[in-house]
């Protein structure tokens, strides 16, 4: 397993989409910077959900694993959640944050404000693909078709995991 250079990144962001909309500028390091979707501010102690405005798609030969920019970590915010994204999962990302500040003040994230880091790692042995409920997470039904394709081209046996993944959108398993 390695964590995968800017060159690599590009690569599979002009054959899979992996991230879109992508922006160059956000390249930094070994790891792409996503931005958030909305403007969200957290009252101390509060739990909210940051969601990016980026799609991401993992590949089936790829994980991915989010890091916080660090300067929010040091406004006060903590990250709840396992920051993993699977193998064949594709959509929206979302950050579970606690504002925990020692100024007990509220933190403010705005919309296009550049917030995680994505790093994906290469993966060793069979592919299995993501097929939990949040595939597709926040994204639109013209966003979802516009994947199908690649879908079909990087899921081993797609047919199969279409067949759950769409199962209360049957219309999409005609494409």
């Amino acid at each position: 397993m390695c964590v995968l250079g800017k060159d690599k990144i590009m690569e599979l962001v002009e054959k899979y989409k992996i991230i879109y909309p992508f922006n160059p500028n956000q390249l930094d390091g070994d790891s792409y910077v996503l931005t958030v979707a909305e403007d969200v501010t957290l009252q101390y102690l509060e739990h909210k959900n940051i969601v990016s405005h980026e799609i991401v798609y993992t590949p089936p030969q790829y994980i991915a694993y989010l890091t916080a920019k660090s300067k929010y970590g040091r406004m006060g915010l903590s990250f709840l959640n396992a920051a993993k994204v699977h193998s064949g999962f594709i959509g929206r990302l979302a950050l579970e944050l606690v504002n925990l500040s020692n100024d007990r003040s509220p933190i403010t994230i705005h919309k296009g404000d550049p917030f995680m880091h994505i790093e994906f790692i290469s993966r060793m042995g069979a592919p299995s693909p993501y097929i939990g409920e949040y595939q597709f997470q926040f994204m639109t039904e013209e966003e979802i078709k516009m994947y199908i394709p690649i879908l079909k081209e990087t899921i081993p046996n797609y047919p199969y995991y279409a067949k759950i993944w769409f199962k209360d959108k049957p219309h999409l398993l005609k494409l």
